[in-house]
């Protein structure tokens, strides 16, 4: 089981990496680099993380439309997709249009 999950995590490093830049890119995150965000960190809240805030989200929510054709039209489904860059990364994975 453990050798399937590191394929997975394998196949997804590139689209992490991706993603990574086109959040700080898309939040002007410029004093961040891809390598000061983990994959599991939080997005959202106070704490550990990047500590998004909703406006954030309306704008990680045009990015996945944009760059990967995705739309999300129930905010729950996005709050659970948010969680992390490997959540928005397995979420893009298998729902991608572009």
């Amino acid at each position: 089981m453990e050798e399937l999950i590191l394929d997975c995590n394998a196949t997804l490093r590139p689209l992490v990496e991706e993603l990574k830049e086109k959040i700080i890119e898309a939040l002007n995150l410029e004093e961040m680099t891809p390598a000061d965000i983990d994959a599991d960190d939080a997005l959202f809240g106070d704490g550990d993380g990047l500590g998004l805030d909703s406006i954030d989200a309306l704008e990680l929510i045009v990015l996945m439309e944009k760059e990967y054709g995705i739309k999300l039209a129930n905010p729950a489904e996005g709050k659970e997709i948010f969680k992390s860059i490997r959540t928005i990364a397995e979420y893009v994975s298998s729902h991608r249009t572009k």
